[in-house]
């Protein structure tokens, strides 16, 4: 149905409806664009499409609102269809979500099974039409400041630098506010259902921990790879007397992590460095942690991943890789939302890919789980802590990455639940020269 409502949050102004050529003047923004509106998403969908004149055209009784501010967001559309467009107005504030962000994200899903990255001939042509009419094609608009374009070989040092610091040199201020007193960026696990998501980091850590049986060998030597704020080398330092060597990129995060350790009293017990795990060679560890920074190295980098990780390990040595994965496997590629504003050359390694991979660089692979509604629970939490303080997070990071950071986990959680993708803990052993491995009999050691 096709409506007039009363803009909220919008200032229709008259240079923007001048400025239509005569035909689109005489009848409603809803109207001229709902052809391309059916070719691409159900009718029956309950999602509302609002314009910047006012009018609108959807169910009454829709879970939200999918609101074009301004012919810009035609106009970036037709000029990057697809993802890229979408995603390059809704950073410029010219395409906005109303209502609660997990049912809008999961109508539009449901409503739109073929998604934006494959729009047909007969969508396109509807867009193209549509925008013509309203006189939004006009010349293409510069892409957001927000937007990376890493330069150089992809994930050489120099490259995976650059796009780890476009993702979380953001502001550690901002990241505490999402993430909470845990400081951790990577799946939690909810033993009950009461628990807290502090509670939660607190058990995917000692989870960890005890599968690579730092508690039954205290004092043991462990390099946590992408050690992120330091949470992972603390908590092994302070419950199982781990001496921890933890490695990042990030020049903020390893600045908090260095001020967390002294805080924690653990300067003796973990040292924090900005370091590629590439440079580690000739050093040794007992065990290595590498959680939720597996998605930066990419598949053609996977098996030197895995060699080089191995040749830090003693015999019987652990590695604990704990990563987002997807079935297939997905590049994060420079025409999507998450490619171009999230994590820039990410990719989504196919666990039996990782355990292949793992098993030719000379690690024996003794146990893959899987903590998929875990992640799921965790990306909520963190939209939650988001919504709480709003404004705060927009004072510190500006409404434009405050509004990808919420997007990005909306649409992940959504992407948990319905098995899209998954996240993966692979432990991995390096044997010992006559095969012993040191491994418990049962998982029963590590709960």
């Amino acid at each position: 149905m096709v409506t007039r409502e009363t803009p909220r949050a919008i200032k229709t102004t008259r240079t923007a409806i001048d400025g239509l050529p005569e035909a689109a003047r005489l009848e409603t923004v809803a109207a001229v664009f709902a052809p391309a509106i059916a070719a691409l998403v159900d009718p029956k969908a309950p999602i509302r499409f609002g314009f910047w004149d006012g009018s609108a055209v959807g169910p009454d009784d829709a879970v939200g609102t999918l609101r074009f501010r301004s012919p810009d967001a035609l106009r970036r559309m037709v000029w990057a269809p697809g993802e890229l467009g979408v995603a390059r107005a809704f950073v410029a504030g010219d395409l906005s979500i109303e209502g609660d962000i997990f049912l809008v994200l999961a109508a539009l899903r449901d409503g739109a099974p073929k998604g934006l990255r494959s729009i047909d001939a007969r969508t396109l042509t509807a867009m193209f039409r549509a925008a013509g009419r309203l006189g939004a094609i006009g010349v293409p608009l510069p892409p957001p400041p927000e937007e990376s374009r890493p330069a150089g070989r992809i994930h050489s040092p120099a490259r995976d630098a650059r796009a780890i610091s476009h993702h979380y040199d953001v502001g550690n201020d901002f990241y505490e506010l999402v993430l909470g007193p845990s400081w951790t960026y990577s799946c939690a696990r909810f033993v009950t259902p009461s628990t807290t998501l502090e509670e939660a980091q607190a058990a995917k850590y000692e989870l960890i921990c005890r599968k690579l049986g730092l508690d039954a060998r205290p004092g043991s030597r462990l390099l946590d790879v992408g050690c992120g704020w330091g949470s992972m080398a603390i908590h092994a330092a302070r419950n199982h007397r781990a001496h921890v060597v933890g490695v990042a990129l990030s020049h903020e995060q390893v600045d908090r992590a260095r001020q967390r350790v002294r805080a924690a009293g653990l300067e003796d017990s973990v040292e924090i460095r900005y370091q590629d795990y590439r440079n580690l060679s000739g050093e040794q560890f007992d065990a290595i942690s590498s959680i939720g920074m597996f998605e930066h190295v990419g598949s053609a980098r996977t098996a030197e991943y895995f060699a080089t990780l191995r040749d830090l390990l003693v015999p019987t040595g652990r590695l604990l890789n704990h990563a987002i994965s997807s079935p297939g496997g997905s590049t994060l590629g420079p025409r999507t939302f998450i490619g171009r504003y999230v994590f820039p050359d990410g990719e989504l390694i196919d666990v039996g890919e990782v355990v292949l991979a793992m098993e030719r660089a000379g690690f024996e692979v003794r146990d893959v789980e899987s903590l998929r509604e875990h992640y799921a629970r965790t990306l909520r939490c963190w939209v939650v802590n988001l919504e709480a303080r709003w404004d705060e997070a927009v004072a510190l990071v500006g409404r434009s990455r405050a509004d990808i950071w919420r997007l990005y986990m909306a649409g992940s959680a959504l992407g948990f639940d319905d098995g899209g993708i998954a996240v993966h803990q692979v432990l991995g052993v390096v044997p010992a020269a006559d095969g012993s491995s040191g491994m418990p009999r049962t998982r029963g050691e590590w709960g």
